[in-house]
């Protein structure tokens, strides 16, 4: 586990995506849950931090894709967590359908190829706790606001701390290496994700949390502002 601010950090070497841990005196608060294969990553450093598998407490969820919710299974198992997301998303998360793709027929080759096989739904988990835009998790880092940012995903949530000016943007937008907006492949309504971008981009945000790429903790609001600002 790295240290991103106090009570803060991401776990490491997951391949594909990011998954952050919050601590709390009441335990501890996972967001998003990474590929099949990080659930045994994620237990391991915990234990490595000092944390039994029950001192994780809620698994927050961004939204339903597989590099999202693909370790979910393993996670609640071990530790029992309060599974939270979206309204919407918990048809995806539960493993009802697979989360909407863009149609085939509008995009280029190599979008194509990435498609392949992402619209199977993944393996379910049961959600214990929907959210809507504007909730407050009180109990989470001094209170985490939901924050609806759709496009991407129709459900998708990103996570707001206002006090503390700490953004959580699942895969609104991108940081591989430079800002981008997430993969065209797996966002069925880029213009409504381009809306969500904006939104975020408003809240002034101090340190920025990708779900691919490293946090932003400089000079972050200006920048985030100036990507949105290009759309």
């Amino acid at each position: 586990m790295h240290k991103i601010t106090d009570n803060l950090y991401t776990f490491t070497n997951l391949l594909f995506g990011r998954v952050y841990c919050i601590t709390d005196p009441d335990g501890l608060t996972i967001i998003d849950a990474g590929l099949k294969l990080a659930a045994k990553r994620i237990l391991r450093q915990l234990k490595r931090a000092g944390y039994a598998p029950t001192d994780v407490k809620r698994i927050l969820i961004t939204h339903g894709h597989y590099d999202h919710i693909g370790g979910l299974p393993a996670l609640k198992a071990a530790t029992g967590a309060q599974v939270i997301a979206s309204a919407y998303e918990r048809t995806y998360v539960e493993g009802k359908k697979g989360a909407p793709l863009p149609k085939r027929e509008t995009l280029p080759p190599l979008a194509r190829l990435m498609q392949r096989g992402a619209e199977k739904p993944e393996p379910g988990t049961p959600v214990d706790r929907t959210l809507t835009d504007g909730d407050l998790l009180a109990e989470v880092f001094g209170g985490l606001r939901a924050v609806a940012t759709p496009g991407h995903s129709p459900g998708h949530m990103s996570f707001w701390q206002p006090e503390r000016r700490i953004l959580i943007t699942g895969d609104v937008v991108m940081r591989t290496p430079w800002l981008r907006l997430p993969y065209a492949a797996y966002t069925p309504d880029m213009a409504q994700n381009k809306r969500s971008l904006k939104h975020v981009a408003e809240l002034g945000a101090e340190i920025i949390c990708f779900g691919h790429g490293v946090p932003l903790t400089k000079d972050a609001a200006a920048r985030l502002r100036a990507f949105a600002d290009k759309f």
